[in-house]
């Protein structure tokens, strides 16, 4: 009679990151995600921006780049090792690890080559670029961004992830159901 060892599988989630420019529609996206009770990892620059303005520093990007897509990449990296202990098929991310090589090169700020480094070495599952939408683009306190901005930074995140061998999928506009279908039966499919 055969001996029969009992073995458990190790279940690892995607991870499915959410790209796009300011005001694409991505918070409120994991938000919808998040009420259909997908786990869903936030995006952490708003946190940031805000921690630097309450020690008097209005801009961190604009002021201190380098220091602002460090702090960011760190917390991504966090983000994308946090998402490995999900008991789940899929963790869904706003933004990831190349974003902030992408906002760099669209500033024309020089990074060394840990960014590089980490951008290879942290492989998402998926990746889904929501499209400019300027009837929804504001600005704020925390994105100042105009709309032809956006569009410059647009190009630079879909540059920096086709560069890194990701083939973003351009997730429709439109309601919000449609959205969040759209993603969950590509995923499917």
């Amino acid at each position: 009679m055969p001996n029969f060892v009992e073995t458990s599988t190790i279940f690892m989630p995607k991870s499915i990151l959410l790209i796009g420019g300011p005001s694409t529609g991505k918070t409120t996206l994991i938000n919808h995600l998040k009420t259909l009770g997908y786990p869903c990892l936030e995006e952490i620059s708003r946190d940031v921006i805000k921690k630097a303005q309450s020690e008097g520093i209005d801009q961190l990007f604009l002021e201190k780049p380098l220091l602002f897509s460090q702090l960011l990449k760190d917390a991504r990296i966090q983000q994308f090792q946090e998402a490995t202990t999900y008991d789940t098929q899929y963790v869904f991310l706003d933004r990831g690890i190349p974003d902030t090589v992408a906002y760099m090169d669209y500033i024309g700020q020089t990074y060394t080559e840990e960014f590089i480094n980490d951008c290879k070495d942290y492989i998402y599952d998926r990746v889904f670029i929501l499209p400019l939408w300027k009837e929804i683009h504001q600005t704020d306190a925390e994105r100042y961004e105009s709309f032809e901005q956006a569009q410059k930074i647009q190009e630079h995140l879909l540059a920096t992830y086709t560069h890194y061998g990701y083939t973003p999928i351009e997730v429709p506009t439109g309601d919000i159901d449609v959205r969040a279908s759209f993603i969950l039966n590509t995923l499917k499919g």
